[in-house]
């Protein structure tokens, strides 16, 4: 019987589909619970613990249904498709929330963030200004998105080279 190589694209899309869904899941929560608006933010760091455990557990796998085997260039390609899907499902996630579910709602966090920022005795209305121009462009679709797939595709790549590196195990047997 011939084994069959599992491509590393179509093997990160699972777990880049659960990655994404953690980050919706962590968005709703926060938002339900009001944390988002209270400006807590250790949520969001469970998301710092979690995106590179499902890298590093996607190349695992990987290299587990490869029979033990890992190239370097196939552990970059499964944490990068996990990176970019779970990214792409919390851009889509964000632009239906905040143009359709509640189209009001960056309004409310520009307004907690500028009250937030005005009880700092030491923040100048300069600094305050400019700290609320940099929240607004981040928060048009275009530019936070943007930033948003690029800085996870960042990290994706720094967290699939180090993964990578460590569990990579060429098969002696393949053709280079």
């Amino acid at each position: 019987m011939e084994n069959v190589k599992v491509t590393p694209g179509k093997f990160g899309l699972n777990y880049g589909v659960l990655l994404g869904i953690i980050m919706v899941l962590i968005a709703v929560i926060m938002y339900v619970t009001g944390m988002m608006l209270e400006g807590k933010q250790w949520p969001q760091f469970l998301y710092y613990l979690i995106f590179p455990a499902v890298i590093i557990i996607g190349i695992k796998a990987y290299k587990a249904k490869n029979c033990g085997f890992l190239k370097l260039g196939d552990a970059l390609k499964v944490g990068l498709v996990i990176a970019i899907i779970s990214a792409l499902i919390y851009v889509i996630y964000g632009i239906i929330f905040n143009y359709v579910l509640e189209p009001g709602y960056i309004d409310k966090l520009m307004s907690v963030a500028r009250d937030k920022m005005l009880e700092n005795p030491n923040a100048t209305e300069e600094q305050i200004e400019m700290s609320i121009n940099i929240m607004e462009k981040m928060s048009d679709p275009i530019i936070g998105s943007s930033a948003w797939v690029g800085l996870s595709l960042f990290f994706g790549l720094i967290y699939s080279l180090v993964g990578g590196l460590v569990m990579k195990k060429d098969n002696p047997y393949e053709d280079a």
